[in-house]
C-alpha cells in the first residue's frame, strides 16, 4: 500500500487524517434529537438528484484528500444507505492507495438486504444507531412509532457479513436514561460494542439544554455498579470515545463526552456534505462549496492548494468555547445534513 504523505496541520497543529462523507441528507426515521417530525415533515423538501455529488466526484475529492494525509473515511447521511447503489461508491475508494479505514454509520434498517455486498465491496466497519432497546422507548424517540427489531436484524445481518459493529447511543435526560442499563446487559459479551454519546447541541431544532445532559461519569458509575468496569487505553490518537473494559471480560463500553470533555485540541476530521460543502467543525455555521469548482474544471492540482488553504486556516475549538462559558448563538447546521 503506498504511504501517505506527512498530514497537514491547521492553525493549532492538528493533523488532517479523517474524512467523513454525507452522501444524502434523507433518514427513513425521525429521531427527536436529530430529524425532529415537527421540522422534517412530511413537505420537507431534501436535495435533489443534480445537487448532490455525483460517486465521481466524491470519489475524486476522497483521492485528493488521501494525498494530503487523510487514511480514514466514514460514510455518513442523513441515511447513507438510501443512496443508490452506495456499494458502487464504496468499491471505488477502496482502491485509493492509502485509505486504511472505512466505515459507515446507519440506522441498520436496509443493512438485512445490503450487508454482504457492502462487505464485498470494501466496507470493514459499520457503527448502528440504536437508543432504547425497550420497544416503547425506541418508538416515542424515532419518530415513526417502530420497533427495535428491525434495527437487530440489520446488526446481526452486518455481523454475519463479516463487517465489525459498534452501536451507537445517544443518552438524554427525560428521553431514555432508563436504557443505559438494559442496553449495556444487552450487548455485553455479544462482540458488539456499545458506546453511549452525550446528548449534543448540533443544529439549531433539538432543543438542546445542558441540563439535559447525561454526563460520562454518570453513565459509567451506573453500569460499573452493576458490571464492574476498569479504564482501557485508548487506541489511537485523536479517539474520541473514552473506553472501559468489563472486568469479567465479557466486551467493553466506550463513552463519547464531547459536552464534558473537549476533544478539539485533537480533532482531526472533516466533513463533506452530500451537495459538496466542506465543513472544518461539526459545529460550523457555514462550509466552503467545492462542488462548483468541480463542476466548473478545477485541476487536481488546484482542488488539493483549496483543501490544504481550507484546513491550514483553521481555528475551529468549539467545544473548547463552550466548556469556557463563551456565548455563542450562531446558527449550526444540522446534524441530519452533515453526518455525526
Amino acid at each position: 500500500m503506498q504511504e501517505n504523505k506527512t498530514p497537514i496541520t491547521d492553525v493549532l497543529g492538528r493533523p488532517l487524517k479523517d474524512l467523513r462523507i454525507s452522501v444524502i441528507d434523507q433518514c427513513n426515521l425521525r429521531c427527536t434529537y436529530c430529524m425532529p417530525k415537527e421540522i422534517f415533515g412530511e413537505d420537507h423538501v431534501f436535495l435533489p438528484d443534480h445537487e448532490l455529488l455525483s460517486f465521481d466526484e466524491m470519489t475524486r475529492v476522497t483521492r485528493a484528500f488521501v494525498n494530503l494525509g487523510v487514511d480514514k473515511i466514514r460514510i455518513t447521511g442523513g441515511e447513507p444507505l438510501m443512496r443508490k447503489n452506495l456499494d458502487d461508491f464504496i468499491e471505488r475508494i477502496t482502491h485509493i492507495p492509502g485509505i486504511k479505514d472505512i466505515a459507515l454509520t446507519s440506522n441498520a434498517f436496509f443493512l438485512p438486504r445490503q450487508a454482504k455486498k457492502l462487505k464485498a465491496a470494501g466496507l470493514e466497519r459499520v457503527n448502528i444507531s440504536l437508543d432504547a432497546i425497550e420497544d416503547d422507548v425506541f418508538k416515542e424517540i424515532n419518530g415513526k412509532g417502530v420497533v427495535t427489531l428491525p434495527v437487530l436484524k440489520g446488526i446481526e445481518a452486518a455481523q454475519n457479513a463479516g463487517l465489525e459493529v459498534k452501536v451507537n447511543m445517544v443518552v438524554k435526560k427525560g428521553m431514555n436514561e432508563s436504557q443505559i442499563l438494559p442496553m449495556a446487559r444487552h450487548f455485553k459479551g455479544s462482540n458488539v460494542i456499545l458506546r453511549f454519546i452525550e446528548f449534543m447541541d448540533v443544529g439549531n431544532h433539538n432543543g438542546w439544554d445542558l441540563n439535559n445532559v447525561i454526563s460520562k461519569k454518570e453513565i459509567v458509575d451506573r453500569i460499573h455498579e452493576e458490571m464492574p468496569l476498569e479504564a482501557a487505553e485508548e487506541n489511537y490518537y485523536g479517539e474520541v470515545a473514552s473506553r472501559y473494559k468489563y472486568k469479567d471480560g465479557e466486551g467493553e463500553v466506550g463513552v463519547i463526552s464531547s459536552v464534558t470533555d473537549s476533544f478539539c485540541s485533537s480533532c482531526t476530521r472533516l466533513r463533506l456534505s452530500a451537495d459538496g460543502k466542506l465543513f472544518t467543525c461539526l459545529f460550523a455555521s457555514s462550509g466552503l462549496d467545492i462542488r462548483e469548482k468541480l463542476r466548473e474544471g478545477i485541476t487536481d492540482e488546484e482542488l488539493e492548494q483549496t483543501l490544504i488553504n481550507l484546513w491550514s486556516t483553521r481555528t475551529d475549538r468549539y467545544s473548547d468555547e463552550r466548556m469556557e462559558l463563551k456565548p455563542n448563538k450562531r446558527k449550526k447546521i444540522e446534524m441530519s445534513y452533515i453526518g455525526g
